[in-house]
């Protein structure tokens, strides 16, 4: 495929999802031309403790000054996409998901690291988490990014209202368990059942719900890239979780994402989660109305004996800087084990960036600030589903909670879209997969014959 058609399939996405910024031409330069080197990057509380720290730390001892374009996520996102696309060169450094690294990297638009990691010796490349820089390595087996921080996914659950019902949360939950203990709970103190995304978006319920999917035994192709959307494994999958989010979830599910289950969970209206291991601080922070309530288990699984998803943001290098020694420097100070002492040290240890390196999970200091769930945080990042087979049997792609090809964020969004209809009860779920099916074997019809 031509780097032209990838760019129109980047900017085609970001045009689908509706998230192009008005005003915002593609050679929009950032701010403060006065700096050495320009980061864009995703507004998240990581990123803003992180610029707070750069002037003191970063940059007194490197002299390289930083000026930060943070956008929220999916402004972010387009702003990357037209960026890297067109190789403008007015950002250096961006902080990229574990979706868009090896597409960038295959189109050409970041440039390699295995150069600068091989020559720096404090920055501890085997510290960092095998599967996570596996994500990380393009198809000629060079690393174009180093995860900021990771994640995974867990089951978290209020201890407080399974005492009070009698229940006991199995240490390696099945989903029909989850089905039945989010039934015998449901109510509880005003709780519902469980909390889960519903919101469209592929990175909102298609990251749960891609789990479901891959352990009931579902893909969405076959070897031969012919679409499995309407297959009995991915209808009865999808068909689960409608039914657990209609029937024991929480009301509007169908408009709710990551940030307001999250909310509902703090203020004590979840009696379960399924979500992000990134999750835990904040529910562990104090003025959460669950900190010290919470227990956390594994991603719940089928047939399969591993579930859940792996993620990670990870800073890259845009192959068009003209200042990648600077850009690496930042790096890896960015992704370093100093920088999570310096953020634990000066901001607490559940503000590290977390996921990311073995030896923070190793820090005594750690363990004791994130004791509710750093052991079950760990698990999720070293002994998830693997990215490259995370369910029963071959698929043509790679990816858990994603697929890694190019045409996924606008197909998968559309799906989504039929998907939470569903939820709503404005369709069946037999409906709305007869829809999607359509949709993925269209998008995948030029990968069929090869």
């Amino acid at each position: 495929m031509k780097r032209s058609r990838l760019a129109q399939m980047a900017m085609a996405a970001t045009a689908v999802l509706g998230l192009v910024v008005a005003g915002c031409g593609d050679t929009d330069p950032p701010g403060g031309e006065q700096a050495d080197l320009k980061v864009l990057a995703m507004d998240a509380s990581q990123v803003q403790t992180l610029k707070k720290l750069t002037k003191e730390h970063f940059t007194a001892e490197t002299g390289i000054t930083v000026d930060y374009t943070l956008l929220p996520e999916n402004e972010a996102r387009e702003r990357m996409n037209r960026e890297f696309a067109t190789q403008a060169g007015n950002y250096d450094v961006a902080s990229l998901s574990a979706y868009e690294v090896p597409i960038y990297a295959d189109n050409g638009w970041l440039a390699p690291l295995d150069s600068y990691v091989e020559a720096d010796e404090d920055f501890d490349q085997g510290d960092v988490f095998p599967n996570l820089v596996a994500s990380l390595t393009g198809e000629d087996g060079k690393v174009y990014a180093e995860p900021f921080y990771g994640e995974g996914s867990f089951l978290m659950y209020r201890k407080d209202l399974f005492r009070k019902d009698g229940l006991v949360m199995p240490p390696n939950p099945t989903w029909k368990q989850v089905a039945d203990l989010a039934a015998r709970v449901d109510g509880t103190d005003g709780a519902s059942g469980i909390c889960l995304r519903g919101l469209p978006g592929w990175g909102q319920n298609l990251a749960p719900i891609n789990t479901v999917v891959n352990t009931f035994g579902g893909a969405w192709y076959d070897m031969d890239w012919n679409a499995r959307l309407n297959s009995p494994e991915f209808k009865k999958a999808v068909a689960f979780y409608v039914d657990l989010l209609r029937s024991h979830g929480q009301p509007g599910a169908d408009r709710m994402g990551v940030l307001e289950i999250l909310d509902r969970f703090v203020e004590g209206k979840c009696a379960m989660m399924y979500d992000a291991t990134s999750l835990a601080s904040s529910i562990e922070a104090d003025g959460s109305s669950v900190k010290g309530k919470v227990g956390y288990v594994p991603a719940p699984h089928d047939r399969t004996g591993k579930a859940g998803w792996l993620w990670t943001w990870a800073w890259g290098v845009q192959k068009a800087s003209d200042d990648k020694d600077a850009a690496w420097e930042f790096i890896s100070w960015a992704s370093s084990k100093e920088y999570q002492e310096q953020v634990g040290q000066e901001m607490g240890w559940t503000s590290a960036p977390a996921g990311n390196r073995k030896s923070l999970y190793a820090n005594p200091e750690y363990q004791q600030a994130a004791g509710a769930w750093y052991r079950q945080e760990y698990t999720a990042a070293t002994d998830s589903a693997d990215p490259k087979s995370p369910g029963v049997g071959p698929r043509p792609y790679t990816g858990i909670g994603f697929l890694g090809i190019p045409e996924f964020a606008v197909l998968g969004t559309a799906v989504s879209q039929q998907i939470a209809s569903a939820i709503a009860g404005q369709q069946s779920v037999d409906t709305a997969l007869d829809k999607a099916q359509d949709l993925a074997q269209a998008a995948a019809a030029k990968y069929r014959g090869k």
